[in-house]
Protein backbone atom coordinates (compact mmCIF):
# COMPACT_ATOMS: atom_id res chain seq x y z
CA UNK A 1 0.00 0.00 0.00
CA UNK A 2 1.32 3.44 -0.95
CA UNK A 3 -0.10 5.97 1.55
CA UNK A 4 -2.97 6.53 3.93
CA UNK A 5 -4.98 9.62 3.02
CA UNK A 6 -7.29 11.32 5.50
CA UNK A 7 -10.17 13.46 4.26
CA UNK A 8 -12.62 15.66 6.16
CA UNK A 9 -15.26 18.33 5.58
CA UNK A 10 -15.62 21.31 7.92
CA UNK A 11 -17.82 24.37 8.33
CA UNK A 12 -21.19 24.77 6.63
CA UNK A 13 -22.37 22.03 4.29
CA UNK A 14 -22.74 22.79 0.59
CA UNK A 15 -23.71 20.76 -2.48
CA UNK A 16 -20.58 19.27 -4.01
CA UNK A 17 -18.84 17.91 -0.93
CA UNK A 18 -19.80 14.29 -1.57
CA UNK A 19 -18.64 14.43 -5.22
CA UNK A 20 -15.27 15.74 -3.97
CA UNK A 21 -14.95 12.92 -1.44
CA UNK A 22 -15.91 10.47 -4.18
CA UNK A 23 -13.29 11.81 -6.60
CA UNK A 24 -10.50 11.61 -4.03
CA UNK A 25 -11.48 8.15 -2.84
CA UNK A 26 -11.92 6.41 -6.18
CA UNK A 27 -8.69 7.76 -7.65
CA UNK A 28 -6.76 7.03 -4.45
CA UNK A 29 -8.04 3.47 -4.07
CA UNK A 30 -7.31 2.62 -7.69
CA UNK A 31 -3.76 3.87 -7.23
CA UNK A 32 -3.24 1.69 -4.18
CA UNK A 33 -3.78 4.20 -1.38
CA UNK A 34 -5.98 3.74 1.70
CA UNK A 35 -8.55 6.46 2.43
CA UNK A 36 -9.89 7.27 5.89
CA UNK A 37 -12.85 9.62 6.24
CA UNK A 38 -12.66 11.76 9.38
CA UNK A 39 -16.14 12.51 10.67
CA UNK A 40 -17.50 15.90 11.78
CA UNK A 41 -14.61 17.96 10.42
CA UNK A 42 -11.81 18.63 12.87
CA UNK A 43 -14.12 17.24 15.56
CA UNK A 44 -13.30 13.65 14.63
CA UNK A 45 -9.60 14.28 15.18
CA UNK A 46 -10.30 15.90 18.55
CA UNK A 47 -12.62 13.15 19.86
CA UNK A 48 -10.54 10.18 18.64
CA UNK A 49 -9.43 7.76 21.36
CA UNK A 50 -5.91 6.42 20.75
CA UNK A 51 -6.60 2.83 21.66
CA UNK A 52 -6.72 0.06 19.08
CA UNK A 53 -9.64 -1.52 20.98
CA UNK A 54 -11.65 1.71 21.26
CA UNK A 55 -14.82 2.21 19.25
CA UNK A 56 -14.00 5.19 17.03
CA UNK A 57 -16.80 4.59 14.54
CA UNK A 58 -18.27 8.02 15.37
CA UNK A 59 -14.94 9.62 14.45
CA UNK A 60 -13.65 7.58 11.51
CA UNK A 61 -14.87 5.77 8.43
CA UNK A 62 -12.70 3.72 6.07
CA UNK A 63 -13.92 4.69 2.61
CA UNK A 64 -14.78 2.31 -0.23
CA UNK A 65 -15.73 2.79 -3.87
CA UNK A 66 -19.20 1.38 -3.23
CA UNK A 67 -19.88 3.79 -0.41
CA UNK A 68 -18.65 6.95 -2.10
CA UNK A 69 -20.29 6.14 -5.44
CA UNK A 70 -23.70 6.12 -3.79
CA UNK A 71 -23.05 9.22 -1.69
CA UNK A 72 -21.45 11.10 -4.58
CA UNK A 73 -24.85 11.69 -6.17
CA UNK A 74 -26.21 13.50 -3.12
CA UNK A 75 -25.91 16.86 -1.39
CA UNK A 76 -24.51 17.61 2.04
CA UNK A 77 -21.61 15.59 3.40
CA UNK A 78 -21.96 11.97 4.48
CA UNK A 79 -18.87 12.44 6.66
CA UNK A 80 -20.82 15.16 8.48
CA UNK A 81 -19.30 18.46 9.55
CA UNK A 82 -18.73 20.81 12.46
CA UNK A 83 -17.22 24.19 13.25
CA UNK A 84 -14.71 22.67 15.67
CA UNK A 85 -11.45 24.61 16.01
CA UNK A 86 -8.91 22.45 17.85
CA UNK A 87 -6.65 25.40 18.65
CA UNK A 88 -9.52 27.21 20.41
CA UNK A 89 -11.58 24.42 21.99
CA UNK A 90 -13.99 25.49 24.76
CA UNK A 91 -13.74 23.50 28.00
CA UNK A 92 -17.36 22.40 27.64
CA UNK A 93 -16.62 20.38 24.49
CA UNK A 94 -13.27 18.84 25.45
CA UNK A 95 -13.85 15.06 25.13
CA UNK A 96 -14.01 13.08 28.40
CA UNK A 97 -10.69 11.29 27.90
CA UNK A 98 -8.87 14.64 27.60
CA UNK A 99 -10.60 16.59 30.37
CA UNK A 100 -7.86 16.01 32.93
CA UNK A 101 -5.29 17.42 30.50
CA UNK A 102 -7.19 20.47 29.23
CA UNK A 103 -8.98 22.50 31.89
CA UNK A 104 -8.75 26.08 30.64
CA UNK A 105 -11.85 27.86 29.40
CA UNK A 106 -10.29 27.81 25.88
CA UNK A 107 -7.76 25.08 25.01
CA UNK A 108 -5.32 24.31 22.21
CA UNK A 109 -5.52 20.53 21.72
CA UNK A 110 -3.30 20.50 18.62
CA UNK A 111 -0.77 18.28 20.43
CA UNK A 112 -3.36 15.53 20.61
CA UNK A 113 -4.58 16.13 17.05
CA UNK A 114 -1.01 15.55 15.83
CA UNK A 115 -0.74 12.43 17.98
CA UNK A 116 -4.05 11.17 16.56
CA UNK A 117 -2.84 11.67 12.99
CA UNK A 118 0.27 9.63 13.84
CA UNK A 119 -1.89 6.97 15.50
CA UNK A 120 -3.98 6.68 12.34
CA UNK A 121 -0.89 6.60 10.12
CA UNK A 122 -2.17 9.52 8.02
CA UNK A 123 0.44 10.38 5.38
CA UNK A 124 -1.57 13.13 3.65
CA UNK A 125 -4.54 15.11 4.96
CA UNK A 126 -7.17 16.63 2.67
CA UNK A 127 -9.42 19.14 4.48
CA UNK A 128 -12.35 20.49 2.45
CA UNK A 129 -13.67 23.79 3.76
CA UNK A 130 -13.76 27.54 3.82
CA UNK A 131 -11.19 29.91 5.22
CA UNK A 132 -12.02 29.00 8.83
CA UNK A 133 -11.62 25.25 8.34
CA UNK A 134 -8.59 25.69 6.10
CA UNK A 135 -6.90 28.14 8.48
CA UNK A 136 -6.44 25.24 10.89
CA UNK A 137 -5.14 23.21 7.96
CA UNK A 138 -2.49 25.93 7.54
CA UNK A 139 -1.70 25.56 11.26
CA UNK A 140 -1.17 21.80 10.85
CA UNK A 141 0.94 22.39 7.74
CA UNK A 142 3.15 24.66 9.84
CA UNK A 143 3.47 21.79 12.32
CA UNK A 144 4.74 19.45 9.60
CA UNK A 145 1.54 17.70 8.52
CA UNK A 146 1.34 17.11 4.76
CA UNK A 147 -1.84 18.99 3.87
CA UNK A 148 -3.53 19.38 0.48
CA UNK A 149 -6.61 21.59 0.82
CA UNK A 150 -9.81 21.88 -1.25
CA UNK A 151 -11.79 25.17 -1.10
CA UNK A 152 -15.48 25.07 -0.28
CA UNK A 153 -17.92 27.86 0.54
CA UNK A 154 -21.10 29.30 -0.94
CA UNK A 155 -19.72 32.79 -0.35
CA UNK A 156 -16.87 31.99 -2.78
CA UNK A 157 -14.48 33.97 -0.58
CA UNK A 158 -11.52 31.60 -0.05
CA UNK A 159 -8.46 33.54 -1.27
CA UNK A 160 -6.31 32.13 -4.06
CA UNK A 161 -9.08 30.58 -6.16
CA UNK A 162 -11.74 31.94 -8.52
CA UNK A 163 -14.11 29.17 -7.50
CA UNK A 164 -15.13 27.36 -4.32
CA UNK A 165 -17.33 24.27 -4.18
CA UNK A 166 -20.96 25.23 -3.51
CA UNK A 167 -20.94 28.66 -5.16
CA UNK A 168 -22.63 27.73 -8.44
CA UNK A 169 -25.49 25.87 -6.76
CA UNK A 170 -25.98 28.81 -4.38
CA UNK A 171 -26.17 31.30 -7.26
CA UNK A 172 -28.43 29.00 -9.29
CA UNK A 173 -30.84 28.52 -6.38
CA UNK A 174 -30.82 32.23 -5.53
CA UNK A 175 -31.83 33.08 -9.10
CA UNK A 176 -34.52 30.39 -9.19
CA UNK A 177 -36.05 31.22 -5.80
CA UNK A 178 -36.00 34.95 -6.46
CA UNK A 179 -37.83 34.48 -9.74
CA UNK A 180 -40.41 32.26 -7.99
CA UNK A 181 -41.04 34.94 -5.37
CA UNK A 182 -41.71 37.47 -8.13
CA UNK A 183 -45.22 36.09 -8.69
CA UNK A 184 -46.32 37.00 -5.17
CA UNK A 185 -44.50 40.33 -5.25
CA UNK A 186 -46.20 41.27 -8.49
CA UNK A 187 -49.61 40.07 -7.35
CA UNK A 188 -49.45 42.35 -4.30
CA UNK A 189 -47.43 45.17 -5.95
CA UNK A 190 -44.78 45.12 -3.24
CA UNK A 191 -41.07 45.50 -2.72
CA UNK A 192 -39.31 42.13 -2.50
CA UNK A 193 -36.37 42.01 -0.06
CA UNK A 194 -34.32 38.82 -0.11
CA UNK A 195 -31.51 38.23 2.38
CA UNK A 196 -28.77 35.96 1.03
CA UNK A 197 -25.52 34.53 2.37
CA UNK A 198 -22.34 36.62 2.34
CA UNK A 199 -20.59 37.68 5.56
CA UNK A 200 -17.68 39.69 4.15
CA UNK A 201 -18.01 39.13 0.38
CA UNK A 202 -20.99 40.06 -1.78
CA UNK A 203 -20.61 37.59 -4.64
CA UNK A 204 -23.84 35.70 -3.82
CA UNK A 205 -25.87 38.93 -4.10
CA UNK A 206 -23.92 40.62 -6.89
CA UNK A 207 -23.77 37.76 -9.38
CA UNK A 208 -27.50 36.84 -9.26
CA UNK A 209 -28.30 40.53 -9.67
CA UNK A 210 -26.01 40.67 -12.68
CA UNK A 211 -27.94 37.70 -14.07
CA UNK A 212 -31.23 39.59 -13.77
CA UNK A 213 -32.57 38.18 -10.51
CA UNK A 214 -32.86 41.58 -8.80
CA UNK A 215 -33.06 45.28 -9.60
CA UNK A 216 -30.64 46.28 -6.82
CA UNK A 217 -28.29 44.61 -4.37
CA UNK A 218 -26.59 45.55 -1.10
CA UNK A 219 -23.20 43.97 -0.42
CA UNK A 220 -20.87 43.90 2.63
CA UNK A 221 -18.10 45.80 0.85
CA UNK A 222 -20.09 49.06 0.66
CA UNK A 223 -22.39 50.65 3.25
CA UNK A 224 -25.61 51.78 1.58
CA UNK A 225 -27.97 54.65 2.26
CA UNK A 226 -31.45 53.26 2.96
CA UNK A 227 -33.23 56.34 1.63
CA UNK A 228 -31.30 56.03 -1.62
CA UNK A 229 -32.26 52.35 -1.86
CA UNK A 230 -35.90 53.33 -1.28
CA UNK A 231 -35.73 55.89 -4.09
CA UNK A 232 -34.23 53.36 -6.47
CA UNK A 233 -36.77 50.64 -5.66
CA UNK A 234 -39.67 53.08 -6.12
CA UNK A 235 -38.16 54.06 -9.48
CA UNK A 236 -37.84 50.36 -10.46
CA UNK A 237 -41.37 49.60 -9.25
CA UNK A 238 -42.88 52.45 -11.24
CA UNK A 239 -41.18 51.21 -14.42
CA UNK A 240 -42.37 47.62 -13.91
CA UNK A 241 -45.77 46.82 -15.48
CA UNK A 242 -46.51 44.58 -12.47
CA UNK A 243 -45.62 47.32 -9.96
CA UNK A 244 -42.97 45.56 -7.90
CA UNK A 245 -39.18 45.67 -7.49
CA UNK A 246 -36.52 43.40 -6.00
CA UNK A 247 -33.40 43.86 -3.89
CA UNK A 248 -30.91 41.19 -2.76
CA UNK A 249 -29.24 41.97 0.56
CA UNK A 250 -26.10 40.14 1.71
CA UNK A 251 -26.34 39.01 5.34
CA UNK A 252 -23.20 41.05 6.09
CA UNK A 253 -24.43 44.26 4.44
CA UNK A 254 -24.64 47.42 6.53
CA UNK A 255 -26.61 50.62 6.21
CA UNK A 256 -24.89 53.99 6.48
CA UNK A 257 -24.49 54.69 10.19
CA UNK A 258 -24.36 51.03 11.25
CA UNK A 259 -21.44 50.27 13.55
CA UNK A 260 -21.62 46.52 12.96
CA UNK A 261 -23.37 43.81 10.98
CA UNK A 262 -26.79 42.48 12.01
CA UNK A 263 -26.59 39.43 14.30
CA UNK A 264 -29.16 36.95 15.56
CA UNK A 265 -27.51 36.69 18.99
CA UNK A 266 -24.37 37.42 21.01
CA UNK A 267 -23.19 33.80 20.94
CA UNK A 268 -20.02 33.08 18.92
CA UNK A 269 -18.67 29.90 17.37
CA UNK A 270 -15.13 28.61 17.93
CA UNK A 271 -13.84 30.85 15.14
CA UNK A 272 -15.24 33.93 16.88
CA UNK A 273 -18.16 34.44 14.49
CA UNK A 274 -21.59 35.48 15.70
CA UNK A 275 -24.49 34.12 13.64
CA UNK A 276 -25.57 36.72 11.12
CA UNK A 277 -29.19 37.46 10.38
CA UNK A 278 -31.71 40.27 10.55
CA UNK A 279 -30.45 42.82 8.05
CA UNK A 280 -33.24 41.78 5.67
CA UNK A 281 -35.82 42.49 8.39
CA UNK A 282 -34.28 45.89 9.10
CA UNK A 283 -34.19 46.81 5.41
CA UNK A 284 -37.80 45.66 4.89
CA UNK A 285 -39.09 47.70 7.85
CA UNK A 286 -37.16 50.77 6.76
CA UNK A 287 -38.40 50.52 3.18
CA UNK A 288 -41.99 50.29 4.35
CA UNK A 289 -41.52 53.33 6.61
CA UNK A 290 -39.59 55.45 4.12
CA UNK A 291 -41.65 54.61 1.04
CA UNK A 292 -44.38 57.06 2.08
CA UNK A 293 -41.81 59.81 2.60
CA UNK A 294 -39.91 59.19 -0.62
CA UNK A 295 -43.01 58.24 -2.63
CA UNK A 296 -45.03 61.37 -1.81
CA UNK A 297 -47.31 59.83 0.79
CA UNK A 298 -47.94 56.40 -0.73
CA UNK A 299 -46.61 53.55 1.40
CA UNK A 300 -45.40 50.38 -0.31
CA UNK A 301 -45.64 47.11 1.58
CA UNK A 302 -42.79 44.61 1.57
CA UNK A 303 -42.31 40.88 1.12
CA UNK A 304 -39.26 39.89 3.14
CA UNK A 305 -37.61 36.47 2.68
CA UNK A 306 -34.38 34.99 4.03
CA UNK A 307 -33.24 32.23 1.68
CA UNK A 308 -30.88 30.70 4.24
CA UNK A 309 -30.43 26.96 4.07
CA UNK A 310 -32.57 26.59 0.95
CA UNK A 311 -29.52 27.47 -1.16
CA UNK A 312 -27.20 25.00 0.57
CA UNK A 313 -29.41 21.92 0.87
CA UNK A 314 -30.11 19.26 -1.75
CA UNK A 315 -28.16 18.01 -4.74
CA UNK A 316 -25.36 19.92 -6.51
CA UNK A 317 -25.85 21.51 -9.91
CA UNK A 318 -23.66 20.61 -12.90
CA UNK A 319 -20.71 22.83 -11.96
CA UNK A 320 -20.75 21.62 -8.37
CA UNK A 321 -20.58 18.07 -9.68
CA UNK A 322 -17.78 18.73 -12.19
CA UNK A 323 -15.50 21.08 -10.21
CA UNK A 324 -15.31 18.78 -7.13
CA UNK A 325 -14.31 15.92 -9.44
CA UNK A 326 -11.50 18.05 -10.84
CA UNK A 327 -10.45 19.34 -7.41
CA UNK A 328 -10.29 15.81 -6.03
CA UNK A 329 -8.10 14.67 -8.89
CA UNK A 330 -5.91 17.75 -8.56
CA UNK A 331 -5.35 16.82 -4.91
CA UNK A 332 -4.31 13.30 -5.96
CA UNK A 333 -2.00 14.74 -8.62
CA UNK A 334 -0.20 16.67 -5.87
CA UNK A 335 -0.05 13.68 -3.57
CA UNK A 336 1.33 11.56 -6.40
CA UNK A 337 4.10 14.13 -6.80
CA UNK A 338 4.78 14.07 -3.06
CA UNK A 339 3.72 17.71 -2.89
CA UNK A 340 1.84 19.24 0.03
CA UNK A 341 1.13 22.61 1.60
CA UNK A 342 -1.06 23.43 -1.41
CA UNK A 343 -4.60 24.64 -2.05
CA UNK A 344 -6.18 23.33 -5.26
CA UNK A 345 -7.67 26.21 -7.22
CA UNK A 346 -9.18 27.66 -10.35
CA UNK A 347 -7.53 30.80 -11.70
CA UNK A 348 -8.61 32.57 -14.89
CA UNK A 349 -10.56 29.50 -15.91
CA UNK A 350 -7.71 27.00 -15.45
CA UNK A 351 -7.18 24.42 -12.72
CA UNK A 352 -4.05 24.89 -10.66
CA UNK A 353 -2.80 24.98 -7.07
CA UNK A 354 -1.38 27.71 -4.85
CA UNK A 355 0.52 27.75 -1.53
CA UNK A 356 -1.89 26.99 1.31
CA UNK A 357 -0.63 30.01 3.28
CA UNK A 358 -2.68 32.26 0.99
CA UNK A 359 -5.78 31.22 2.97
CA UNK A 360 -4.61 33.17 6.02
CA UNK A 361 -2.51 35.75 4.21
CA UNK A 362 -5.21 37.81 2.52
CA UNK A 363 -8.96 38.40 2.17
CA UNK A 364 -11.08 37.83 -0.93
CA UNK A 365 -13.85 40.38 -1.44
CA UNK A 366 -15.56 42.15 -4.32
CA UNK A 367 -13.53 44.92 -5.96
CA UNK A 368 -16.19 47.61 -5.56
CA UNK A 369 -14.55 50.09 -7.92
CA UNK A 370 -14.48 47.56 -10.77
CA UNK A 371 -17.74 45.67 -10.28
CA UNK A 372 -20.25 47.64 -8.18
CA UNK A 373 -22.07 50.86 -8.99
CA UNK A 374 -22.28 52.51 -5.57
CA UNK A 375 -24.63 55.24 -6.80
CA UNK A 376 -27.09 52.85 -8.44
CA UNK A 377 -26.59 49.95 -5.96
CA UNK A 378 -26.19 47.33 -8.66
CA UNK A 379 -23.43 45.56 -10.64
CA UNK A 380 -21.43 47.33 -13.31
CA UNK A 381 -22.20 45.94 -16.76
CA UNK A 382 -19.09 46.68 -18.78
CA UNK A 383 -15.62 45.41 -19.71
CA UNK A 384 -16.46 41.70 -19.82
CA UNK A 385 -13.67 40.89 -22.27
CA UNK A 386 -11.13 38.40 -20.88
CA UNK A 387 -12.94 38.11 -17.55
CA UNK A 388 -13.39 34.61 -16.03
CA UNK A 389 -16.65 32.67 -16.06
CA UNK A 390 -17.91 34.19 -12.81
CA UNK A 391 -16.87 37.73 -13.80
CA UNK A 392 -15.59 39.32 -10.59
CA UNK A 393 -13.85 36.40 -8.88
CA UNK A 394 -10.27 36.46 -10.17
CA UNK A 395 -8.81 39.46 -8.34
Amino acid sequence: MKSTIGILTGGGDVPGLNPAIRAVTIRALREGHRVVGIRRGWGGLVDLVRDKDADNSDNLQVLTEEGVNKAGRTGGTFLHTSRTRPSHLPKAVVPPHLQDKYQDEINDVTEDVLANLDFLGIDFLIPIGGDDTLSYGVHLHDKGVRVVAIPKTMDNDVPGTDYCIGFSTCVTRTIELTHQLRTTSGSHERFLVIEVFGRHAGYTALLPSMAGAADRCAIPEHKFDIERLTELLIYDRNRNPSNYSVVLVSEGAQMTGDEAMSFESQETDQFGHRKLGGVGDRVANALKRLSAKVGHGRRVNVINQQLGYLVRCGAPDALDSIVPMAFGNLALDLIGQGSSGRLVAVHNGRYDSVPIEIVTGTKKVVDVEKYYNTERLRPKYKSFSNLPLFIMTSD
